[in-house]
């Protein structure tokens, strides 16, 4: 697949719940599921993921930065309780700021948290930002297929989104490998989660060393993954 059909046009849809999500014309694929974007990014990051860890101070990772929505709730978690969370996300293809405006993941009516949705897409790649007092960010701007973080970015995470387009559209990205690299980066007791519940996908994970549990999924969706190391 040429992955440089992700920087052609994108467009905006509503979903089932009234958020939005982008379609990739050239890919046939959507960057969220059509029952709803919101409430699958809430029960799939958020619930089964983010919240499920006890820990206050958490380094979560996300493979696919694509809306900034996982992120942005993710912020939102930061904001409504005592967790501190720095959070790095990898995004080969950065979307334009006049599709991100666009977006509708927070209401006019709330002028705060729309500067702050706003400020994870324009903040500098490559550097850590402090969006909130609680909630870090740092963005990479690399092709995670080839096993790339920064140099300093030697941490290891607590909470995996693991957001990649699906296997049957980006194939490079659901290695063996990959997989092995992100246990390789995962705390003990750490957590990733993933819409994708494929066989092959589980399997993977099992390979890499994660205990697995197949969990019900959002609307539209009969399973998701969590996996943890033990």
């Amino acid at each position: 697949m040429e992955m440089n059909r992700l920087e052609q046009k994108v467009q905006i849809e509503s979903t089932a719940d009234g958020s939005h999500t982008l379609f990739v014309p050239s890919l046939n694929e959507h960057y969220h599921s059509v029952n709803g974007a919101k409430q699958e990014s809430e029960h799939i990051y958020i619930n089964a993921g983010l919240l499920h860890s006890s820990k206050e101070n958490l380094n979560v990772l996300e493979i696919g930065f694509g809306t900034g929505l996982n992120a942005y709730l993710t912020l939102l978690i930061a904001e409504q309780t005592t967790k501190h969370i720095d959070y790095t996300s990898l995004e080969l293809y950065p979307l334009p700021m006049d599709v991100v405006k666009q977006l509708n993941y927070v209401t006019n009516r709330d002028p705060e948290h729309r500067d702050m949705f706003i400020q994870l897409h324009s903040s500098e790649w490559g550097y850590k930002n402090e969006i909130t007092e609680s909630f870090s960010l740092t963005k990479i701007k690399d092709d995670f297929s080839l096993l790339n973080l920064p140099v300093n970015l030697d941490i290891s995470f607590d909470v995996i989104y693991f957001d990649a387009f699906a296997p049957e559209k980006q194939p490079e990205m659901w290695s063996q490998e990959i997989f092995d690299f992100l246990y390789s980066k995962t705390n003990m007791g750490g957590i990733l989660t993933t819409y994708c519940a494929k066989g092959v996908v589980r399997r993977m994970l099992q390979e890499a060393g994660y205990f697995i549990e197949r969990l019900p999924g959002p609307v539209g969706k009969r399973e998701i993954l969590r996996a943890t190391k033990l």
